[in-house]
């Protein structure tokens, strides 16, 4: 039930190019309906690198409308990945720049190692996050603190990043140099024995409930609870609790 993505294109980076966001967005679109899907990772095959963000070898090549055209395919392939109906988590085990960050910031939890480097640093280049990175990181960490860091272009390491609330998990790096990933497929095979309809409606729940005032949010947690009580697995679920036993989900 568990789906890794990894980016490697070694010799760039995985800087994201034409090529990348189109084989990301094919990847993302083949995971929405796929049932047996129960969380996705994030991951790069790169060691020391989880994605130096925008291909700008590739960008400086560009019309002016091309950058406006390849800038909004980004934005939505990161935004299918923010909106698949499943968990989510970013493995940075390396550095991870402006459009990989904002990658990272799409998923529902990031675990880094420390050694790990992240920042948007955009404005070096006097333009800004354009990918998502100037809505979710005040989102994550707060509008003051993102505004710092996107003004600044600072760049932090996964022990800063964990102080401020940027990532949910810090670990020490190993041999491997695979640490974050490690800890991601343990998170993630914590989520593996609850039931699937309800981890997709409770997401759906805080996903939406995030946006607007508490009110409402009770009203879409309202809503969302409904979808759970005609499932079969809710019905499993008190009787594997009834009978003492885990509970076998087949998420229908």
């Amino acid at each position: 039930g568990i789906v890794v993505l990894g980016l490697n294109r070694s010799h760039a980076k995985n800087a994201l190019n034409k090529n990348v966001i189109k084989m990301m967005s094919k990847a993302v679109d083949a995971l929405k309906s796929d049932k047996k899907v129960r969380t996705v990772i994030f991951r790069s095959e790169v060691p020391g690198i989880f994605c130096a963000g925008a291909d700008l070898k590739e960008r400086a090549k560009m019309h002016s409308s091309e950058v406006s055209s390849f800038v909004s395919k980004a934005r939505a392939t990161i935004n299918e990945m923010a909106n698949l109906p499943v968990p989510t988590i970013a493995a940075i085990d390396g550095t991870a720049l402006g459009g990989g960050l904002e990658l990272a910031l799409a998923c529902d939890i990031r675990v880094a190692a420390s050694s790990a480097k992240m920042g948007l640093v955009e404005t070096k280049l006097a333009i800004i996050p354009g990918a998502g990175g100037t809505q979710r990181l005040p989102r994550t960490i707060g509008v003051s603190l993102a505004k710092e860091l996107i003004f600044s272009a600072r760049v932090v390491d996964g022990e800063e990043a964990k102080s401020i609330g940027l990532i949910s998990h810090v670990v020490e790096q190993n041999e491997a140099g695979d640490a974050a990933y490690r800890r991601a497929l343990a998170l993630a095979r914590e989520f593996l024995p609850q039931g699937p309809v309800a981890m997709r409606v409770a997401k759906l729940a805080i996903n939406q409930g995030m946006e607007v005032d508490l009110v409402t949010g009770l009203a879409i947690e309202e809503a969302c609870y409904a979808q759970t009580i005609p499932t079969k697995d809710r019905i499993e679920g008190l009787l594997a609790f009834k009978e003492k036993r885990p509970p076998r989900y087949k998420g229908e």
